[in-house]
Parts: C-alpha cells; structure tokens; sequence
C-alpha cells in the first residue's frame, strides 16, 4: 500500500448502519486525507436506500468543503465535532452534535474488526486479498448479529 514514516500502513474506512453492521468498506494508503477517503466509501455503497441522511465521523472530518460537498451533492449532513484549533467561526450546533453520542456503535464494529488476527496483522501484500479478508469478516460480523 503506502508509505508512511514506520513502514507500510493501511487505513480502513467503514460505514455501518445504526446497529453497527457493516454497509461498505474502503482500503486506501495510510498516508492519505481520511477526509478524502468519506466520498469514494460512499460511492461503495450497493443499495441507493442505504445513503445515509446523517454521517458521524472523528475530528478529523471537519473540513467545511467536505460538509458543503456531503450536502449539496448527497444530502448527508456530516456530523463531526470541530477541531479545537479551527480558525473559522464554528458552522454546527449543539444539536447536530447531540447525534454524535451514537457514535460508540462505529467504534464497537471498529472492535469487531479486530477479533480477527488476519486483518490486524495484515499478512497480505496486496490490497486487493486484503479488501477481501475484510469482506468476509463483514459477512461474518453480519452472520454473528443474526
């Protein structure tokens, strides 16, 4: 994949439903912008009913173009809490960020990824086996919940 200042690294983009199952997945270099990576993992997703009307995210989403770009061509409202060193006047309010609160669902999946040594270890060299080892743990933690 990419280099970054330790080696080899990966960065996983997921976007799960409200229980926490894995809608779609991305795999890029763990050198580039997660802000860039929102876009191509929703164009990842199958079913145009799946798009979500709300997409929580880390600090490291809050970019106003990328909130501006969300709503305007998908009508996803980003909700993300703002960096505390933001030079720009703050364009979310509290309640926005009240939705923020559900984000422990993300990061339980996030762990359920983790229950699998292959996609922590990360023995495959190409992204493409990767990206395949991480669907079939998506089918698994699908299998799991049922």
């Amino acid at each position: 994949m990419g280099k970054t200042k330790c080696g080899k690294g990966t960065k996983v983009v997921d976007i799960v439903d409200r229980t926490g199952l894995p809608l779609a997945v991305h795999v890029a270099s763990a050198s580039r912008n997660e802000a860039l990576l929102i876009e191509p993992t929703l164009d990842r997703l199958q079913l145009p009913e799946l798009v979500p009307e709300h997409l929580l995210y880390d600090k490291a989403a809050d970019s106003d173009s990328l909130r501006k770009r969300l709503h305007g061509e998908r009508g996803i409202e980003l909700v993300c809490p703002h960096r505390r060193n933001r030079r720009k006047k703050p364009i979310q309010d509290g309640r926005a960020i009240k939705r923020y609160k559900r984000r422990f669902t993300v990061e339980r999946t996030h762990s359920w990824f983790h229950n699998f040594r292959r996609l922590i270890i990360r023995y495959e060299c190409t992204s493409d086996r990767f990206l395949g080892w991480i669907y079939i743990a998506c089918v698994l933690i699908t299998l799991r919940r049922f």
